[in-house]
């Protein structure tokens, strides 16, 4: 961990994601790993992040083994570091061991998959989890879902943890935390009944208020909710 700040600094790994974040897998040992740095926050932030509040990298570590505390998947954590320049927070990097998933949700609109079905079902199970346990991700997008089928069936991966609102959720504002993801209406009516077994609501009514929260959401694909 100590070695990560320097090792990005001089462009070690492969980049695979790079905006107002970078990803990197990059190895030690023989081992491959997934680096996320965050970018360098404003100036009153890197006062706040320095003092009062945990960075995103630590909030990232910490809300990976709440997740994993209740099962529901997310690359294995191995660490986090802070580092601080000029007495002020400046930089932080998260570290996991590389997911097993190869697609992401958005990859339901961009090829077939004969188990698409199964997949929904487990993004509705795996989010009524979350939500019975008073945790929403602030940022539940198509990017962040990921997927793996197996023999034993579906598994889910759900990553950029370092957002989450903790408390309770009644059915309205867990099914609004769906609203980013896109969907047809035979989607979202395998989302509801999922979602709401698990959590034992009425489906119908869910599925209503997933199409009417999903419908407020700008840049929608044609053909989608």
């Amino acid at each position: 961990m100590l070695s990560v700040p320097e090792r990005f600094d001089r462009g070690e790994g492969t980049v695979i994601h790079k905006g107002r974040n970078e990803l990197r897998k990059m190895k030690y040992g023989e081992q491959e790993f997934v680096v996320k740095s965050f970018h360098r926050p404003n100036l009153i932030n890197r006062f706040v992040y320095g003092i009062f509040r945990p960075s995103k990298a630590k909030r990232s570590y910490i809300h990976a083994g709440m997740f994993l505390e209740i099962g529901v998947g997310t690359p294995r954590p191995v660490g986090y570091i802070n580092v601080r320049r000029g007495g002020l927070f400046d930089r932080s990097y998260y570290v996991t061991y590389v997911s097993p998933c190869p697609y992401t949700y958005e990859a339901l609109f961009k090829q077939k998959f004969s188990y698409e079905d199964e997949v929904l079902s487990e993004v509705g199970r795996i989010t009524g989890i979350l939500h019975n346990h008073g945790y929403a991700h602030k940022d539940y997008g198509r990017g962040n879902i990921l997927f793996l089928h197996t023999e034993q069936g579906v598994y889910l991966e759900v990553v950029d943890l370092n957002r989450l609102a903790v408390g309770p959720l009644d059915m309205k504002a867990g099914c609004k935390n769906l609203e980013r993801l896109p969907a047809t209406p035979h989607m979202h009516r395998v989302l509801a009944e999922a979602y709401a077994k698990e959590r034992g609501l009425d489906p119908e009514a869910c599925y209503r208020l997933m199409v009417a929260y999903r419908s407020t959401q700008p840049g929608k694909i044609d053909g989608l909710y």
